[in-house]
C-alpha cells in the first residue's frame, strides 16, 4: 500500500515560488546600499573648537572704616545689697506692717514691726532717775570741794600745797565718774527702746518673712530678708580675647569713660530693652572657666521713681547684655562666608582673574571676620562659591550676563515684533 499523505505533503513544498523569498532580501540589500550613498554623499559639519565658559561669580566691593566691637554676654540680675533683719532685742511682736509680706515694698526709714517695748521704756525711767541721782552727788561733791579751798585759803596757804583728800578731789572725781556711768546707761536703755521698731534702711523688697504679729523673739532672732531696689547688677562673664576690646574701670580710677550696656530681656513674646554701664570689674580671673567679670549697674528695676512704661525686671531673671566696646579704625569686616579654610579669601581683579590670598584676622563674631590687612582698590571680594579655584583664573560676573541675556531678550522681541 502507498501513503498518499507523505507525497501530498512534499508536492505542497515544492510548490513554494523563488521570488518570493530572494525579493524581501533584494529590499534589504537595496535600502543599504541607498543609505550608505546618502552618508557617503552628504556634507559633514564644521568642526567647532569646544567652549569654556569662565564661572560665574558675584562680588562686592571691600572698605576700611571705623569699627566698634560689640561684645555680648548674659548674666543673672541680681540686687545690689541683701540684708537680713536681726532682732537686738527680745519680746513680743506687737504690730506688723499692713506690706509686711513677700514682695512688698518699704521706703527708707518705713517701719516694719513692733516689738513690746513696755520693759524697755521702764529701763529709760530707771537709767533717767540713776543719771539724776548721779547729777546730784557731783552737785553736792562740787560743793563740798568748793567749801574746803575756801577752808584752805583762810588759812593762808596756797591752794598748791593742799592735801588733794583736804579739797575732797577723790570724792568729786568719783561723782563725776558715776555721772558718766548713769548717762551711757541711759543712752544705752534708750537705745534699745529705739530698737523696738525695725524700720528699713533703704527702699528696699522683702525678700523672706521670718516671723509675724504675737511671735516672741529673742536677741539675735532673724525677722525678715530685704533687698534694695534702687539699682541692681547683673555679672557678666567675658572671654579673655574680648577684655581688650572693652573700656573698663581700672581699680580706684573713675568709671565715667566705662562701656555702656543695652540690657535685654524677654516677657512672653515681647522683648524689652534697659540702658545700663559697667561700674565694676572684678579683680580676679575664674580658675576654672579662665573668664573674666564685670558688673553692669540697672538703675531703677522695679519702675518704682522712673516714668518708663515697660514691664520690671525682677531679681533672678536671666538677661542678654550688649557691651559697646572701643571703636578701631581702618578695619575692613569681611562676611564670614567669604572666608575659604581659615583665613584664606577670593578676590577678582579688574581684568576679571581670580587671586587668592591669605589674610591675618584678628577678631571674628557671628557674621564677620575683620582684619587690618589692606585689600587693594581694585580687587573685589568673591561671595560665590568655586568648586576649582586656581589662581588667576578667568571669572565673569554674574550681574553681566544677566544684562547680557536681558539685552538679548529685548532684542529677541523687537525683531520678532519688526517681522510681524
Amino acid at each position: 500500500m502507498v501513503d498518499t499523505t507523505d507525497k501530498s505533503k512534499t508536492a505542497n513544498r515544492k510548490m513554494v515560488p523563488l521570488h518570493y523569498v530572494l525579493t524581501p532580501i533584494m529590499l534589504i540589500l537595496v535600502a543599504i546600499v541607498i543609505v550608505a550613498i546618502l552618508a557617503f554623499t552628504a556634507e559633514k559639519p564644521a568642526k567647532k573648537p569646544p567652549e569654556i565658559n569662565a564661572p560665574l561669580v558675584q562680588v562686592i566691593k571691600l572698605s576700611s572704616q571705623n569699627i566698634t566691637f560689640n561684645i555680648s554676654s548674659q548674666g543673672t540680675v541680681m540686687p545690689r545689697t541683701e540684708t537680713r533683719l536681726i532682732s537686738e532685742v527680745s519680746g513680743v511682736i506687737t504690730d506688723v506692717a499692713d506690706k509686711f509680706n513677700v514682695g512688698g515694698f518699704f521706703s527708707k526709714g518705713e517701719t516694719l514691726l513692733v516689738i513690746d517695748d513696755i520693759s524697755y521704756k521702764a529701763a529709760v525711767l530707771q537709767a533717767q532717775s540713776q543719771e539724776d541721782g548721779a547729777t546730784a552727788t557731783l552737785i553736792e561733791e562740787q560743793a563740798k570741794s568748793d567749801q574746803k579751798k575756801e577752808e584752805w585759803l583762810l588759812s593762808g596757804k596756797p591752794l598748791e600745797q593742799a592735801p588733794i583728800l583736804a579739797l575732797r578731789i577723790p570724792q568729786l572725781q568719783q561723782a563725776k565718774a558715776g555721772l558718766k556711768a548713769a548717762q551711757a546707761n541711759l543712752q544705752d536703755a534708750k537705745i534699745k527702746l529705739k530698737r523696738t521698731v525695725i524700720k528699713t534702711p533703704y527702699d528696699a523688697l522683702i525678700k523672706a518673712k521670718n516671723v509675724d504679729i504675737g511671735q516672741y523673739v529673742t536677741l539675735g532672732s532673724t525677722l525678715a530678708s530685704i533687698f534694695a531696689v534702687d539699682y541692681a547688677e547683673v555679672r557678666l562673664p567675658i572671654k579673655q580675647k574680648d577684655i581688650l576690646f572693652l573700656n573698663l574701670p581700672r581699680v580706684n580710677q573713675s568709671q565715667k569713660d566705662a562701656s555702656k550696656v543695652e540690657i535685654n530681656f524677654q516677657l512672653g513674646n515681647d522683648s524689652f530693652s534697659l540702658p545700663s554701664q559697667i561700674t565694676r570689674y572684678e579683680g580676679e580671673v575664674d580658675r576654672a572657666s579662665r573668664v573674666h567679670y564685670v558688673i553692669a549697674q540697672i538703675n531703677d528695676p522695679y519702675q518704682i521713681k522712673s516714668e518708663r512704661k515697660m514691664p520690671e525686671l525682677r531679681m533672678g531673671m536671666y538677661v542678654n547684655a550688649k557691651i559697646s566696646g572701643k571703636t578701631m579704625t581702618a578695619i575692613t569686616a569681611i562676611p564670614r562666608r567669604s572666608v575659604h579654610g581659615s583665613n584664606t579669601i577670593y578676590l577678582m581683579s579688574n581684568d576679571n582673574k581670580l587671586h587668592i590670598e591669605k589674610i591675618n584676622i584678628f577678631r571674628t563674631d557671628a557674621e564677620h571676620v575683620y582684619t587690618r590687612d589692606t585689600i587693594a582698590a581694585n580687587l573685589q571680594l568673591i561671595t560665590t562659591k568655586l568648586a576649582t579655584p586656581v589662581n588667576g583664573m578667568p571669572l565673569r560676573l554674574a550681574s553681566d550676563k544677566i544684562v547680557k541675556d536681558a539685552k538679548a531678550k529685548i532684542t529677541s522681541v523687537t525683531n520678532a515684533k519688526q517681522g510681524e
